[in-house]
């Protein structure tokens, strides 16, 4: 679907410039923008390699455990309806104290991870369960402490501070997981968000 819509842009962009005259112009920008890009990708790999290298430095001190074990009592709270001893509370856990970290490469695979496990308890696997709805909102909206992907656009723009977004980071994302935690919960008590759950009975009548 995304290859089909920059498709479509890139032949609307080349039917216009015909129709208008500025084919010249278009070619042009194409050239300049692609070595734009280039110029960019390569100072991010410097600034990248830094923080994910200190991210990683993090993980292998165990601050990312540590960080894990504070944040259960937490998700046991918020995922009443996950047993305590699943393998899901460990992967929830690990991909929030990830992306916590900005460990991004880290947490995709943790929530893939969970979201799989989380369907192991799903008794209709056709619809999402409350807690799975729940964890993709706090993964979505997850509290970073270090973004070292702006971090390493910032430096790539010649910014003159680029540590300096770390503090309006951690608000902006606190601010949006608390909207997203407590949207989830409103929303669940909601008749029309109400799931229902699926009778496991062949005739098809609940007991």
């Amino acid at each position: 679907m995304i290859n089909a819509i920059w498709l479509g842009l890139i032949l609307i962009g080349i039917v216009i410039s015909m129709f208008t005259g500025n084919v010249q112009a278009v070619t042009d920008s194409v050239i300049s923008s692609s070595k734009t890009a280039v110029e960019i990708a390569i100072g991010l790999v410097g600034i990248m390699s830094f923080w994910l290298g200190l991210m990683k430095v993090a993980e292998e001190a165990g601050l990312v455990k540590a960080l894990g074990k504070g944040l259960r009592p937490v998700m046991k709270r918020l995922f009443p309806e996950i047993p305590e001893d699943h393998p899901a509370v460990g992967s929830i856990v690990a991909n929030v104290a990830a992306n916590f970290f900005g460990l991004g490469n880290a947490a995709t695979p943790l929530g893939i991870k969970a979201m799989q496990e989380l369907q192991e308890l799903n008794d209709n696997k056709d619809e999402a369960t409350d807690a799975m709805v729940l964890f993709l909102a706090i993964n979505t909206s997850s509290v970073t402490l270090i973004s070292s992907s702006v971090i390493a656009y910032r430096a790539a723009a010649n910014s003159a501070n680029v540590t300096e977004i770390i503090a309006p980071t951690i608000i902006a994302t606190v601010i949006s997981t608390v909207v997203a935690i407590t949207s989830c919960k409103v929303l669940q008590k909601l008749p029309t968000f109400k799931r229902e759950k699926k009778s496991n009975n062949p005739i098809g009548g609940a007991k």
